[in-house]
């Protein structure tokens, strides 16, 4: 037999009949005081003795002095000549060098291992495990399930489900698991694994088990995963409220139990900020959560202001430009919880329970923002430097936002303001159409666009239509938009086509681009110009990559007028196209731009057949008309610019309008001044007659001597009485100073004089000069 530490022979009927003084040594027990005696009241384990001889494995052995000992025992059965059972020989392996190290290294692991039988009761722990457990590891052999150390009382069954299951399959089992020892200061995280050991093939005789200790890994995690999350959620806007709830929604409950927002009131009021933060600086409460419904812990009400007292946390913060921690017990930390208590907003009763809390200071680009405000008051775990470090990191995410948000709220102010100085404020008083209007900003964080709109009187009666649409958005496409409004006006008043006048916008875009140094499409832009002529009830417009006009008829539907769309100005190599169509009195045209039928999911002919819908539905009056259009067509979240503008077309009637043809020669005049004069007495204006005698004659006069064929003579009652003269020459007069002894050259300056307004425009025949004089009152 090979050699063994110790050897014991037992019968068949399991009655120890040998001990070696090995055995003496391991159990304590001298061989007159177990030999004769049944091996199994040696054995702790509960086994009849025919059992040991399929034994090999360790094995809880009873030591004289009351204590178990684990051996590794090995039977060796002792048959007779005919095949019959004797008994056998129980043996003990020596310790050899190789099982004193791996002893050894079982005994002194960094983790937790422990070795049970299939009854769930130790057989050997190591000394991590009893360090957990707080007991020697030598005094666990021979106790029962439960006492691993590692589990808490609500994952003890599932341990003891694990544990078994592993002795009834002998399939290893890997889990994760959690738990708080009481004097713990925060949970614990383990990775647990459990496999079987076995003396035979599918035989289990023991189950080892041992528990890794994750805790920093899994707060780095966890740490980790906060940070990631608040970089998806922080900041999907530009509104700095929306950004402190952001901020609030990922802390809370993970991190904290109440949480808080507070800004400095510069922030707010979108001025600079100062040089440094006073002593006792008021701060807006713009944000605060709770793991409680109604936020009972705050002390300040949402939107309210608060002045805190320098030895606050929050001030230190401010101060200091880091991150504060401090714990109950601290007497800057007390003071400050008392004076809040002391307050009657909220429940105190929440706020005494605050055992510690983090204040951090809202800093982005060198500027201090305000103060964010973590408190502990449920959770037991209290703030340690790592959760200083990574509220840090979480606040600094949140502050650039907050920054972000700020100064895309003052831009958004400035070019907002900036937008409405150039836009008409009000609407020039004219006779051709009742007009009515609507202006939305876009709310998106692209900011203020350059839509424009404009309503510009134009001789005759005559009145233009105009919208335009910017590219891009903020303070330069407002300033672009203004410079494009200003150039309309003024070549409105030369009386230009609508197809000329956007040639001649589209050369001022071209050219500011040039100036610049900015690509045209950067700075281009569309645009819609229409002139409607009340006598004719005639409307001609042109467009530069602006979609069309909707047109409403009395007793019609509503339709988008056939034009060609044209390039968007400064885009160029295409001529503009002039578009004309009559209109019976009372029709309803709509001008607007592509925010109010374009979206980001949205399907523009769509949006267009919506806006005719609503034309064709709505009654009242243009402004009720505006609002239904706007409500009805608009997307919920434009992200554009809205500008819309509605006319309603009104006539002049035969009975406002006089004209005469006159004949080339100088001797009409005088025909041409009593026809006027007849005329005037016939609406009741003759207090006009001397001014309007004057002018007929001047113009008449010039006409015949300067123009040519055909000559007519117009008068036109409106707000205003407006005389014009047309011939059939394109040479267009101006206005000179006669000098003291020249015997011409008076006659203009006498009518610009006499009139309020006067000028010429370019028709298909000829000119046309009109002057333009207030009704007598």
């Amino acid at each position: 037999m090979e050699q063994v530490a110790a050897a014991a022979i037992v019968d068949a009927r399991g009655t120890v009949t040998g001990w070696s003084a090995g055995a003496q040594e391991l159990t304590g027990y001298p061989a007159e005081e177990v030999v004769g005696r049944a091996a199994q009241d040696l054995i702790a384990e509960d086994m009849m003795a025919p059992a040991l001889t399929a034994l090999t494995g360790t094995v809880m052995v009873r030591h004289r002095d009351g204590h178990t000992v684990p051996v590794c025992l090995t039977a060796h059965p002792v048959m007779g000549p005919d095949g019959t059972p004797l008994g056998f020989v129980v043996t003990t392996a020596p310790e050899t060098a190789d099982a004193v190290l791996v002893a050894r290294a079982f005994q002194q692991a960094p983790v937790a291992m422990s070795v049970f039988d299939t009854g769930l009761r130790y057989l050997r722990a190591n000394d991590r495990a009893g360090e957990i457990l707080r007991v020697d590891a030598a005094s666990l052999a021979g106790q029962h399930y439960p006492g691993t150390g590692v589990e808490g009382d609500a994952s003890d069954r599932r341990f003891h489900h694990h544990l078994s299951q592993v002795a009834e399959t002998g399939l290893p089992v890997h889990y994760e698991s959690y738990s708080r020892a009481p004097s713990d200061r925060r949970e614990h995280a383990w990775t647990i694994d459990m496999w079987p050991v076995h003396t035979a093939p599918g035989e289990v005789t023991a189950i080892a088990f041992a528990a890794v200790d994750n805790s920093e890994q899994h707060w780095s995690r966890q740490r980790l995963v906060l940070l990631n999350e608040a970089a998806t959620v922080i900041g999907t806007t530009l509104d700095v409220p929306h950004t402190a709830e952001e901020l609030l929604e990922v802390v809370i409950p993970r991190f904290a139990d109440f949480a808080s927002v507070d800004l400095l009131d510069w922030v707010l009021d979108r001025d600079e900020p100062p040089k440094e933060v006073l002593d006792e600086p008021v701060l807006h409460r713009i944000a605060h959560r709770s793991v409680h419904e109604g936020t009972p812990e705050a002390a300040v009400r949402l939107g309210d202001t608060d002045s805190y007292p320098p030895y606050s946390p929050p001030v230190r913060a401010l101060r200091e430009g880091r991150a504060v921690l401090r714990r109950a017990g601290e007497a800057d930390f007390d003071r400050w919880l008392q004076e809040r208590n002391s307050r009657g907003v909220g429940d105190a009763g929440y706020r005494r329970g605050a055992h510690s809390l983090v204040t951090v200071p809202l800093m982005a680009r060198g500027t201090t923002l305000g103060v964010a405000v973590f408190v502990r008051i449920a959770n037991p775990d209290p703030y340690a430097a790592d959760d200083a470090v990574l509220a840090e990191e979480l606040v600094s995410r949140a502050a650039v936002c907050v920054d972000n948000a700020r100064r895309f709220a003052r831009e958004r102010s400035t070019a907002l303001a900036l937008q409405h100085s150039l836009l008409p404020r009000s609407l020039a008083e004219q006779a051709a159409l009742d007009v009515a209007h609507r202006y939305l900003p876009s709310g998106s964080m692209a900011g203020i666009g350059g839509d424009w709109f404009d309503v510009i009187p134009l001789s005759g009666g005559r009145v233009a239509l105009v919208v335009g649409d910017v590219v891009g958005h903020g303070i330069r496409s407002s300033a672009t938009m203004g410079r494009l409004r200003t150039a309309v006006r003024t070549l409105a008043d030369v009386d230009l086509p609508p197809d000329e006048l956007l040639t001649h916008l589209d050369d001022l875009v071209t050219h500011l681009a040039g100036e610049s140094g900015e690509e045209v499409g950067e700075l281009g832009a569309t645009c819609l110009y229409a002139v409607y002529d009340p006598i004719s009830r005639r409307l001609a417009l042109a467009a530069a990559g602006h979609p069309p006009p909707c047109v409403l008829t009395p007793g019609g539907s509503a339709r988008l007028v056939t034009m060609s769309a044209g390039p968007p100005l400064g885009v160029g190599g295409l001529p503009f196209e002039e578009t004309e169509l009559e209109l019976p009195e009372s029709s309803l045209i709509a001008l607007y731009t592509n925010g109010l039928i374009e979206g980001r999911d949205r399907d523009p002919d769509h949006g267009a057949c919506e806006l005719c819908h609503a034309m064709e539905t709505a009654r009242g009056s243009l402004d009720d008309l505006c609002d239904k259009v706007v409500k009805s067509v608009l997307s919920d979240e434009p992200g554009d610019d809205v500008a819309l503008l509605l006319a309603r077309t009104r006539a002049l009637g035969t009975d406002q309008v006089a004209t005469w043809d006159v004949p080339p020669n100088p001797s009409c005049v005088a025909a041409a001044r009593q026809q006027a004069i007849e005329q005037l007495t016939a609406w009741g204006l003759e207090d006009a007659a001397f001014v309007t005698e004057l002018v007929v004659s001047e113009l008449v006069t010039n006409a015949i001597r300067y123009g040519g064929a055909p000559i007519h003579l117009r008068l036109i009652r409106d707000r205003s009485l407006i005389c014009e003269v047309s011939d059939g020459s394109s040479t267009s007069p101006h206005l000179r100073r006669a000098h003291a002894f020249d015997e011409g050259g008076r006659g203009l300056l006498l009518v610009a004089q006499l009139t309020q307004r006067w000028g010429s425009r370019q028709t298909s025949e000829g000119k046309t000069i009109w002057a333009e004089q207030p009704l007598p009152a």
